[in-house]
């Protein structure tokens, strides 16, 4: 299967939205609690210093946003957050999103990428950052709240590019 990666457009927007709303509703992952609309879908991939698609023969598998980590003095670490189709999900898809956006960061400029929240039961995602040689540098004790109303902890992650 190959996976190819392409700049987002809003010809995208359907499709990437669809995915995103699948994470935010399965409330595991992502802290944003309310779907997005198509176009506020479309607003926020394109604010992104980078959004980038995933495709598996002509079709969207997953995405990523990279952006700065916070503002100023602060700015030369990059975030991202990625989003697989369950369909593509144990594909490879998300190696091949985490890989681009690590080249993407440093041609952005970015001297390194951190997660600032990583559920800590999201064992593909983090199996996945240990295995590309990100670091745990902190736990956030009950810091998600899961859609059962349930705490649990988050991880920070940290790779320097």
């Amino acid at each position: 299967m190959e996976i190819i990666c392409k700049p987002y457009t809003s010809d995208d927007k359907e499709a990437v939205t669809a995915i995103w709303n699948e994470i935010v509703h399965d409330a595991n992952a992502f802290p944003q609690e309310f779907p997005f609309t198509n176009e506020e879908g479309d607003a926020f991939f394109l604010s992104q210093t980078a959004t980038v698609v995933a495709f598996v023969n002509g079709e969207v598998a997953g995405c990523y946003i990279l952006h700065d980590n916070n503002v100023g003095r602060c700015s030369h670490t990059a975030n991202a957050s990625y989003g697989v189709a369950k369909k593509f999900r144990g594909c490879g898809t998300g190696k091949v999103l985490v890989s681009d956006s690590l080249t993407k960061a440093k041609e952005c400029g970015y001297k390194s990428l951190q997660y600032n929240a990583v559920v800590k039961s999201n064992f593909g995602a983090i199996t996945l950052y240990l295995k590309l040689g990100f670091t745990i540098i902190g736990t956030i004790p009950e810091g998600y709240r899961r859609a059962d109303g349930m705490f649990e902890d988050l991880l920070i992650f940290h790779k320097r590019l």
